[in-house]
Order: structure tokens, then C-alpha cells, then sequence
């Protein structure tokens, strides 16, 4: 019974109190025909993530069999663990920490989030979250401007289509310029087209990568870039899993680095609520939004945690803030730190490892099916698009009907001529053999072959 924490000599113990010499001794008045003298006919112990997919098989969760569905938020593993710790009363019911004195664990839990996303960013100083990374990003290009003196902002068309709307919006009455500019045949930003659009009135840059289409950028070239037209460099991570084994914006010369930590400890939830995150350098430290946790000693040199920075509307004169942002997704990332903590380095580094294999197995499988193709050769981490024979809106809704599977997220709904583009995401809760269904399922409904 490797489930009950007793010993041998804790069992002889209690049996001994109780008066008996064996288990069995407890259990007499049932008949010895109706005892079980062999092991349950059970299989064999499951991971914590076979067994949520098992468990959801069984129920026909939401009739949905296998998702591929990605694009900006990810259906990663959450360890059990995750939801227990956040549910606790202290933090669950838990406002603004603004006294210190009976917010520790509060403030502390922020400061370790902090923490860890300037760990994975590399960079110097990190906020207490945002709402979301399309905010995080509208509120950097903001903050760009107000650095810079500058008035444009670039954004390729690589990067969420979603999150550039954000910024679209955001900057709509603020006379600052949004130039967006096509990207390569590769998928990837074209150094030339950018180098032909940026100017000594170009606030920043932002750069996502790995980039909406799953391609791996090259930061270093587009860095140099940046750096020589003396604009700022925002990157943008929507797949923070990337960071474990990619290197981070930080250490390419990005001067903000925000993104979408959904991905950690925060299940996809039909959409939302996300946690944004916001890095920059430390000499931006006045202009970032929202606000930030220090660590600090009291009068008897004890650590503590407190408040340090809210530049916000609430707490100053309104045209002096640096934003609206009146509160900040805490719970959300608690949920990220505590997927973290669990984690740890190599782990983070074994699942992003994980999720790149099952990738490449992926786009071997679904590219060798007659009439598909890759729509893009350049390295991925674990998304791609492949390009179909028919419609992918069409393909998706037969994919959902026949094999109740969904089978990734049709393009053309974001891109002219994209219309027979399909984005398939890959998470470590995918097998080899999920990618085989849908590889047969994809045959079987484009050719006609024995799909499942």
C-alpha cells in the first residue's frame, strides 16, 4: 500500500495496542470466500499527466478527444500542487498588500514571481504582473515613447495578431504612429524590409519570438538593428516554455521583455484570465507600469517586503502617471512562481526539450501526408503552420464533427491568403500516439484513407 505512510514496525505497533497479530485479525467477521487474496486487476501506475488524460477520456470531457489548439495560450501539464497552494484562504481572499505588516506572504509570493521573470528574460527588474502580455505589450510600446521622445512604433506582422490590435487600440488617441511591416517567405522578420523602415523616429521595435507562425527568430541580426537606429528593442514571449531552451531577449540587448505567462500554472480557462509580464533594465525603472515588490530590512534588520514603486493613477497626480493599470493578476501569478518553484530549471528545460521533439515529430508526420505541406522551413520550438489542400476553417469544423478533435487554429481569420493555413501546437500532453490520430485523421478526411 505505497499510498499509506505507515512502516512495518508502525502497523506491528498498532496491532499490538489494539490486541491482534495481523490485519486480517481486524477483518474476521467477514466469510474467507468474500476475501480478496490476489492484487486488484488493475493497471499499472500512471503519471499525473496520463492519468488526468485517462481520467478525461473516461467522462468524455466536453466531448473533445484530443487539441492542438495553441496560438497564444497553451494547454500545458499543471502539477496538482499548483491549484492546492493557490486555493489557500491567505492568498485566495487576499487584496492590495499596502500594509506590509500583515502582508508578508503576499508581498514575499509577488517578489519571488519578480524574481523568476527576470530569470527567464534576463533582465534586471520585473513588475508584479500585468493583465495580460497584448496589455504588457501596449503598455511597453507606451512606455517606449515616453523614454525615447519618439513617436512610431514597428510591429511585424509576426506577432500576435491580437496583441498588435491591443497596441492599435491603446495608442489610438495618444498620436503615436503604428507601422506594421510584412515579414520573409520564411516567417521569419525580414532584416532588409526592417532596416528599410526604421528611422531615427522610430520609438521601438518589438520582436516576438518565438514568433505568432512558431518560428524561431534570429535576435541577434534584428538586435544590431535596433541598436544602430537607436530605437528600443521590446521583445514579446507569448510561449514562455520557449525560455528553456532558448536564449532570452535579455541577453540579445532587449531594453523591455513582456509576455504571456498562461503557460505556467494557469489552465487555458476557454480564454483568460492570463497574467502579463513586464521586464525592462533598471534605468527604466520610473517609467515601467504597474507596480513592483522590494525586498528591504526593518529597524531590527529583519527582511521584510514591501510596496516600492505604483506609479499609478491612484497614487499620483493622474497626468504624471505612467499608467491606468489600477490592479494586477496576483493569483494568476502566484499560480505561475508556484508552477516555477516546481519546476525548477531543469525541469522547465525538460518539458520545453519534450514540447520540441513531439514538434518535429509533427511536422514529419503531418507534413508526409499527400496534398499538405510545411508553410514555413524555418526552425520552430512548438508550433507550426502547415498548409492544406482545402480551406483550414473547413478542414477544422470536419476534424471537430467526424474525429472530435481540434485539430489547431485556422489562419485565415488573421491573414489574407492564408486562408488554407493551419497553426498545430504541441504541449508535453500530447503523445507520439495523438500525433499518429491525427495524422491518420488528417489522411482520412483529405484522401480518403483509414483515419480512425
Amino acid at each position: 500500500m505505497r499510498y499509506i505512510p505507515n512502516t512495518d514496525s508502525i502497523v506491528e505497533e498498532m496491532l499490538g495496542e489494539i490486541g491482534v497479530d495481523s490485519v486480517r485479525a481486524l477483518l474476521r467477521p467477514i466469510p474467507d470466500s468474500l476475501i480478496l487474496d490476489k492484487p486488484l486487476d488493475l493497471p499499472s501506475a500512471m503519471s499525473e499527466s496520463d492519468i488526468v488524460k485517462h481520467m478525461a477520456k473516461i467522462t468524455s470531457l466536453a466531448g473533445i478527444h484530443l487539441s492542438f489548439l495553441g496560438g497564444g495560450y497553451y494547454d500545458h501539464l499543471i502539477p496538482a500542487a499548483v491549484k492546492h497552494i493557490i486555493g489557500r484562504s491567505e492568498f485566495y481572499t487576499a487584496y492590495t498588500p499596502y500594509q506590509p505588516e500583515i502582508s508578508q506572504g503576499t508581498l514575499q509570493a509577488i517578489y519571488e514571481f519578480q524574481t523568476m521573470i527576470c530569470q527567464l528574460t534576463g533582465m534586471e527588474l520585473a513588475n508584479a504582473s500585468m493583465y495580460d502580455g497584448a496589455s504588457a505589450l501596449a503598455e511597453a510600446a507606451i512606455m517606449a515613447v515616453r523614454i525615447s521622445k519618439k513617436k512610431e512604433i514597428i510591429l511585424p506582422e509576426n506577432i500576435h495578431p491580437e496583441y498588435r490590435e491591443t497596441v492599435k487600440t491603446y495608442c489610438r488617441f495618444l498620436d503615436i504612429v503604428i507601422k506594421e511591416i510584412p515579414v520573409g517567405s520564411d516567417g521569419r522578420i525580414d532584416v532588409k524590409v526592417l532596416k528599410e523602415n526604421i528611422s531615427a523616429d522610430t520609438a521601438a521595435v518589438a520582436v516576438q519570438n518565438p514568433n505568432f507562425f512558431g518560428v524561431v527568430e534570429g535576435l541577434e541580426e534584428i538586435s544590431a538593428v535596433i541598436k544602430d537606429a537607436g530605437a528600443l528593442f521590446i521583445g514579446v514571449v507569448v510561449e514562455p516554455v520557449s525560455l528553456g531552451i532558448l536564449k532570452p531577449p535579455g541577453d540579445f540587448g532587449a531594453d523591455i521583455v513582456v509576455g504571456e505567462g498562461q503557460a505556467f500554472g494557469n489552465p487555458m480557462n476557454f480564454g483568460g484570465p492570463g497574467v502579463g509580464f513586464f521586464a525592462s533594465r533598471d534605468k527604466y525603472m520610473r517609467q515601467m507600469p504597474g507596480r513592483l515588490i522590494g525586498q528591504t530590512v526593518d529597524k531590527n534588520g529583519k527582511r521584510g517586503y514591501v510596496l516600492t514603486l505604483s506609479t499609478r493613477e491612484q497614487h499620483i497626480r493622474r497626468e504624471k502617471a505612467t499608467s491606468n493599470i489600477c490592479s494586477n493578476q496576483s493569483l494568476c501569478a502566484l499560480a505561475a512562481a508556484v508552477h516555477l518553484s516546481l519546476l525548477g530549471k531543469g525541469g522547465l528545460k525538460k518539458v520545453a526539450l519534450l514540447n520540441l521533439r513531439l514538434a518535429d515529430y509533427a511536422k514529419e508526420k503531418l507534413g508526409s501526408v499527400k496534398g499538405c505541406k510545411l508553410r514555413f522551413s524555418s526552425q520552430i520550438f512548438n508550433e507550426f503552420v502547415v498548409e492544406l489542400p482545402i480551406p483550414a476553417e473547413e478542414f477544422s469544423r470536419r476534424l471537430l464533427l467526424e474525429k472530435n478533435i481540434v485539430g489547431g487554429l485556422p489562419l485565415g481569420r488573421f491573414f489574407k491568403g492564408m486562408e488554407k493555413s493551419l497553426l498545430v501546437t504541441l504541449t508535453e500532453k500530447i503523445s507520439k500516439e495523438d500525433i499518429d490520430t491525427l495524422t491518420e485523421s488528417l489522411n482520412g478526411l483529405l484522401n480518403g484513407g483509414g483515419g480512425q
